[in-house]
């Protein structure tokens, strides 16, 4: 597999794509969807080759969930698709217009980065997911998925290519590395030459292999150790639901619940009442030395007590820390301590905590009195994500089309020279 051949075909699709209509690159999005619909049966039957071979492989349960397809999820992520196609296009967006003293107009215009690499394990919706951010942002993507969805990615990627030939569009626009050779994320991440960013998405192992090796700036993020603050006002049985939501909604996913907080004058009676709901959801709990004492007794088939690295642990899996902290500004240092800078929340009805906690706790996102589990490009009406960004440079939290464009300055004159 040639990757200098890749990148010189993506950076050459790339010029013709940021010339292409709003319409046009609409069109091929419904087009996409519907071939991809149409080709479900082969999708659906290579993601089961890869289950398998995961299976038989002994990958974990959180591992083969994500890489997992069924007709429902690939309909939700195709939806997601077409959902993308109708968003409004940033591609030529003017703003932050204005007019110099010398008569100067300027205006900032929206514009593609160019071509993304993004590197990712096990999900297989990322590569529909990025092919749909990156195609309406009228960028390029070379996509290079973990060898446990090889199957299922070279199914999605042959219907991929067949909407973006009957839509007219180049086909080097959407290229997918098909060998699991580990070199050639090497070769990937020396592409300067005709890559403008590298997307990794997987484990901490693969954001820190990209960082180290790559010659192309990196967005990295999507490690998630997430935290909610249950405060002494909180209304507890709310604060049930949003726990139960946050954890076991979906635990193998990097905004799902780790970790939960809990003022120590609400403890005794709180902590029970949530241990006592997420057994039956199978939650199993790593509770700090306080906490254990009031547990351990009524729960010890489930509550063991908390390891020196479990506060630092993204669980993946039915498993939550607890901590109780004596007041607003303990769990905030022991957020500012162990999160990935991910979601965290508080839970309170005092306006003045709340405040207090969006202000001291520096997460892409930062939530007062809902589930962390809404970070998700789809949630925050983005459509989808090409990636979650823990990261200052370029963009924080889920990025969505307008992540996914810079801008070009605009200067207009009447024949102006400078004096």
């Amino acid at each position: 597999m040639d990757i200098q051949q890749m990148g010189r075909q993506a950076k050459q699709a790339a010029h013709q794509l940021a010339q292409i209509s709003s319409e046009q690159r609409k069109a091929a999005l419904r087009m996409i969807a519907n071939r991809l619909w149409a080709w479900r049966e082969n999708i659906l039957a290579a993601n089961l080759q890869d289950v398998e071979k995961a299976q038989a492989a002994g990958l974990s349960e959180a591992m083969i969930d994500r890489l997992m397809l069924n007709e429902s999820r690939l309909a939700g992520v195709i939806a997601d698709l077409r959902q993308v196609a109708e968003l409004p296009d940033p591609v030529g967006e003017v703003f932050e217009a204005r007019r110099l003293p010398n008569g100067l107009c300027l205006h900032k215009r929206r514009v593609p980065l160019g071509v993304l690499a993004v590197i990712y394990e096990a999900r297989p919706n990322v590569t529909i997911d990025v092919t749909g951010l990156a195609l309406k942002s009228g960028n390029c993507v070379i996509l290079r998925g973990g060898s446990e969805t090889i199957m299922t990615n070279r199914q999605l990627v042959a219907a991929i290519h067949q909407g973006l030939e009957e839509s007219g569009l180049p086909l080097a626009a959407v290229q997918f590395i098909d060998e699991p050779d580990r070199q050639l994320v090497y070769d990937l991440l020396h592409l300067d030459q005709y890559v403008d960013m590298v997307i990794p998405r997987g484990g901490a192992g693969l954001h820190e292999f990209c960082k180290q090796n790559s010659r192309i700036p990196v967005i990295t993020g999507g490690i998630g150790i997430c935290h909610l603050f249950v405060d002494e006002s909180a209304n507890l049985s709310e604060a049930l639901k949003v726990i139960q939501n946050a954890k076991v909604q979906r635990p193998t996913v990097c905004n799902a619940l780790d970790t939960v907080l809990i003022h120590c004058s609400i403890a005794e009676q709180f902590l029970p009442e949530l241990v006592k709901l997420l057994k039956r959801d199978g939650v199993r709990f790593k509770a700090d030395d306080k906490a254990f004492a009031i547990l351990h007794g009524q729960f010890a088939d489930v509550v063991e007590l908390a390891g020196e690295h479990d506060f630092d642990t993204e669980w993946l899996s039915l498993v939550l820390g607890i901590r109780i902290v004596d007041d607003l500004e303990e769990a905030i240092e022991h957020i500012t301590l162990h999160s990935t800078g991910h979601s965290d929340g508080i839970l309170t009805e005092n306006r003045k905590h709340a405040e207090r906690f969006i202000a001291a706790v520096d997460s892409a996102a930062v939530y007062v009195n809902a589930s962390t589990r809404f970070t998700d490009g789809g949630q925050f009406g983005l459509g989808a994500e090409v990636a979650i960004s823990t990261q200052r440079l370029h963009a924080r939290g889920p990025m969505g089309l307008q992540e996914l464009t810079t801008y070009k300055w605009v200067v207009e004159g009447d024949y102006h020279v400078r004096g």
